[in-house]
């Protein structure tokens, strides 16, 4: 009689697997909804973009003349002809390795100062005034101090990266740490958890949502800074590409270029989003 109702049961569980589909109908309506306004937007941007500067006299190539011009750095971003004569695809690599190096720097030194300036008062009353001056500094006007203390322009470059993105993770994580609750600091006290052990268990998963929301903000700023910056620094980096383009009038290049670092900075975007997502079991805003 047992064995009969655990089978019985084996079935009805299959036949209600079998029943629900792996795909639904609001599902493919959710993703539509998702995908269809962008869509919708981008022709329709493209089809005004393609009728106003088809007229004589038009300062920008039109769409269909962008892809012509450019297509061999678009079908070949990978060629390498020595120097800076190489494909867009080595132009990025080159710009997103300083971009991850100044970055790291970033979160470690940001995330420290943070928790100091979130923790004590002292330091939040001594460094809080110092920050917020610093941080209204535009990125390209440290370029030229980081060239005369480093005299090249690679650390040059990885310093605008460092010293532009290293203020909001700063002022998030010092927010973050603020706002930590009272409880979870009694329950640290009761179980006489030290310095480091507050700082992993208790201080990083609590200010984690905020930390998130600096970090995404940071590497934003950071690929901006780093197009910039590389516009007067020369050497391989998308932004000389972009310089260079610029210099030799090939506008069609720029346009194709803009669009790879649009991309690109939603990529990196959308990464630490989703980095913060798991982290922060869902709590940090995706």
């Amino acid at each position: 009689m047992a064995l009969g109702l655990s089978l019985g049961r084996l079935g009805a569980a299959k036949q209600e697997g079998a029943k629900a589909p792996l795909v639904t109908l609001a599902s493919l309506k959710g993703l539509a909804l998702r995908i269809v306004p962008p869509l919708v937007v981008l022709a329709v941007f493209l089809l005004l973009w393609e009728v106003l500067c088809q007229r004589p006299g038009a300062g920008l190539p039109p769409p269909s003349r962008v892809v012509t011009e450019a297509w061999d750095i678009i079908a070949h971003p990978f060629y390498d002809n020595g120097g800076t004569d190489k494909g867009l695809f080595w132009h990025i690599s080159a710009s997103l390795q300083r971009v991850a190096l100044g970055f790291t720097l970033a979160v470690v030194a940001g995330v420290l100062l943070g928790t100091l300036v979130g923790q004590s008062e002292w330091a939040m009353r001594g460094l809080d005034p110092i920050f917020q001056v610093l941080r209204t500094i535009p990125p390209l006007a440290w370029l030229p101090l980081s060239l005369a203390a480093f005299r090249d322009g690679q650390p040059s470059a990885i310093f605008v990266i460092f010293i532009t993105s290293i203020w909001p993770i700063i002022i998030n994580t010092a927010v973050g740490i603020r706002n930590i609750p009272q409880d979870y600091r009694n329950v640290a006290a009761v179980l006489r958890l030290n310095a480091v052990e507050f700082f992993a268990k208790v201080m990083l998963p609590s200010a984690a949502p905020y930390i998130f929301t600096g970090l995404r903000i940071g590497v934003g700023l950071s690929w901006l800074a780093i197009v910039a910056a590389e516009m007067l620094i020369g050497g391989v980096g998308i932004g000389f590409f972009i310089w260079d383009a610029w210099n030799s009038s090939h506008i069609s290049e720029i346009i194709v270029a803009l669009v790879y670092v649009g991309v690109i900075g939603f990529v990196l975007d959308r990464l630490v989003a989703g980095l913060g997502h798991l982290v922060t079991r869902g709590t940090a805003t995706a």
